[in-house]
């Protein structure tokens, strides 16, 4: 699967330790920038994560600052991106098998390495159930084509 990310300079580090997880998982990576940590603007980050991921509808995203709050409202802003901010595996698994989200927010202030990286391995590996859950991501998707 192809995975885009980005951060802001807040999450430069996190960032290079999610990138060797999912390379090591046999994933292809597509780092959209920041690269240094040079204060920088998220939004100019999450969106080019964003963009990407509503044009590749296989692909998936993950976008870290912070706190993960402003990386996901970014992401969100874009029409067919659904953008978790998840402190847990549990939340990653849940946030793709009822939503379908196709991005993934990461704080690296308040979430520690090992625990971002089961995060990120719980966003990647789980499918989307479907069934009910189709229906309500139905809805947001026609808010979003009617809201344009």
């Amino acid at each position: 699967m192809t995975v885009y990310i980005g951060c802001d300079h807040g999450g430069l580090v996190l960032k290079a330790a999610v990138i060797d997880k999912l390379t090591a998982l046999g994933h292809e990576v597509k780092d959209l920038g920041t690269y240094t940590c040079d204060s920088c603007d998220y939004p100019d980050f999450g969106l080019a994560v964003a963009k990407a991921v509503a044009a590749d509808t296989t692909a998936r995203g993950i976008v870290i600052c912070k706190t993960g709050v402003g990386m996901s409202i970014i992401a969100n802003k874009v029409k067919g991106v659904r953008c978790g901010l998840c402190f847990n595996a549990e939340m990653a698994k849940l946030c793709r098998e009822h939503n379908d989200a196709n991005c993934l927010a990461l704080g690296a202030g308040n979430t520690d390495i090992p625990t971002a990286l089961g995060i990120v391995e719980s966003f990647i590996t789980t499918d989307f159930s479907g069934g009910r859950h189709a229906n309500r991501v139905g809805k947001i998707t026609a808010y979003e084509e009617s809201h344009e």
